[in-house]
């Protein structure tokens, strides 16, 4: 592959920088054109009077992923970002006044579960050596190569570690199997919502997801996940790449079949030998030239949230790094999510609190808070000030129900991010985080392709594509892609 080969990044997301690294590292001139303000995408970074907050992932797993990703640019990312085990991993608090803590430490959380139902640890041991084949399997197969492959040795090789029971229905009823509580129970179903989904829904294989939580911890990064984003665009910049911001991709150009570049709203052309989409799948007809793509319909989409980023005059006492808040009908909840399409009555909040691990994120004797709660991604909501009031009294009502510091009148900073503003800053339907959502085989396993069906030289990275959403799922997206661009596009 010569050095004179030319790549654009549509989208300085966390997948189209780990692609930027991927390719320049292999002798690839990249340019990344980025829609908003800074690189990040959703990954980014608000800052007010001293408190920091991260606008996106709350948290990092499987962080050997990170560490090749640097090694790709001859770096070592203790050099650049520093990373903390979140201990514990979160605390969950339920609407009958049940509350415990999932410890990253196993024989503490085994001791745990011994007092939670009879015969707790067994089972939760059994449920990990399910996601422990499945995880041994996605490594080998859908963490590797993309489904459009056809499967190489190293694939067929790893049929060995597919389950052959609990592991192809549905997980909420692979979950119930495991576990007789009906806490226990609720806090496993709630895991496929990391990607966006109902436990009802999707299968069972992604009970991989709580056996990475378990197996491998959550951890926060020194100064906040953002510090990833600034520590690769400064590698990318040391490496000649370029990432303009406020460039709005409006058409990709093709040639005999091929794209050959993109047009920005200036009316700039940009030309490329390859084009890599870090942003929603669903919006490449449009830049296509299809006038009238539908897009993502909204049957088909992944969850949104409402997320308010709250600086405290004061510490909170006695909460952990992650707090769950979970509504008193969680069947409920999924049906206004998911059947009914509205923000929930009663909703799940999630609660971080950075600070409690790191005090840079907030000034001297104050809190950082990062609160969030599932809502659908429709296009008609609008968002306006009722809505959002609404939608925060009812947050506010499940903290207090659940036992969570009364904070309203300690708020120093505010700022609140609805479904719409996530839909309008980073270009995704409705405010879908994730693009489309993982109900069933098709949509779990079968993703939007990472390489173009019909366009040549056009490939897709990032959360919306295969394997998913999640930050190191993303990483591993650019890797996918990195390969498949050294396969196909060599001149």
């Amino acid at each position: 592959m010569s050095a004179g080969n030319k790549a654009i990044v549509i989208g300085a997301g966390l997948g189209g920088l780990a692609i930027a690294l991927r390719l320049s590292a292999r002798g690839w001139q990249v340019t990344v054109l980025e829609h908003g303000p800074s690189p990040g995408g959703k990954m980014n970074r608000w800052e007010s009077q001293g408190f920091r907050f991260d606008t996106g992932p709350s948290l990092i797993t499987m962080p050997w992923v990170f560490e090749d990703l640097f090694a790709t640019a001859g770096a070592k990312l203790p050099d650049h970002v520093q990373l903390t085990l979140v201990e514990p991993l979160a605390d969950y608090a339920f609407a009958d006044g049940m509350r415990f803590q999932v410890s990253a430490s196993l024989p503490q959380w085994l001791a745990t579960l011994r007092k939670l139902e009879p015969r707790g640890d067994e089972r939760f041991l059994r449920f990990m050596a399910l996601g422990a084949k499945l995880f041994a399997l996605s490594q080998r197969t859908f963490f590797r190569r993309s489904p459009a492959d056809p499967p190489d040795w190293a694939s067929l090789k790893a049929l060995r570690y597919m389950p052959l029971r609990r592991a192809w229905g549905s997980y909420q009823r692979t979950v119930r199997a495991f576990f007789q509580t009906a806490h226990l129970r609720q806090m496993y179903e709630r895991f496929p919502t990391y990607v966006g989904s109902s436990p009802r829904s999707v299968p069972a294989t992604l009970t991989v997801i709580p056996y990475l939580e378990h197996a491998f911890g959550g951890w926060h990064v020194g100064g906040g996940l953002y510090e990833i984003v600034l520590s690769l665009s400064r590698l990318l910049e040391s490496r000649g790449v370029t990432i303009a911001t406020g460039q709005t991709v409006v058409r990709i150009a093709t040639q005999a079949g091929r794209a050959c570049g993109v047009e920005t709203a200036d009316g700039r052309l940009h030309p490329a030998d390859v084009v890599i989409m870090n942003g929603d799948p669903s919006d490449l007809p449009r830049l296509l030239g299809q006038a009238n793509a539908p897009g993502l319909p909204e049957a088909d989409r992944s969850l949104s949230g409402f997320v308010m980023l709250l600086g405290l005059r004061r510490r909170l006492d006695g909460i952990a790094h992650h707090t769950v808040c979970f509504s008193a009908d969680y069947a409920r909840e999924f049906d206004d999510l998911f059947v009914r399409r509205r923000f929930p009555d009663d909703p799940t909040v999630y609660v971080s609190a950075p600070s409690r691990t790191d005090p840079t994120m907030a000034p001297a004797g104050c809190e950082a808070l990062f609160v969030m709660a599932n809502a659908p991604a429709n296009d008609a909501d609008t968002w306006d000030e009722p809505a959002t009031a609404e939608a925060r009294r009812r947050v506010f009502a499940r903290l207090r129900q659940s036992g969570f510091p009364d904070i309203q009148s300690d708020i120093a900073v505010s700022t609140i991010w609805t479904p719409r503003k996530m839909a309008d800053a980073y270009l995704m339907p409705g405010g879908a985080i994730y693009g489309t959502h993982s109900h069933g085989w098709r949509k779990a396993f079968l993703r939007p392709p990472n390489k173009h069906r019909r366009v040549g030289g056009l490939y897709c990275v990032g959360g919306g594509t295969h394997p998913g959403g999640g930050t190191p799922t993303v990483l591993l997206s650019a890797k996918i892609v990195s390969d498949m661009i050294a396969r196909h596009e060599g001149r």
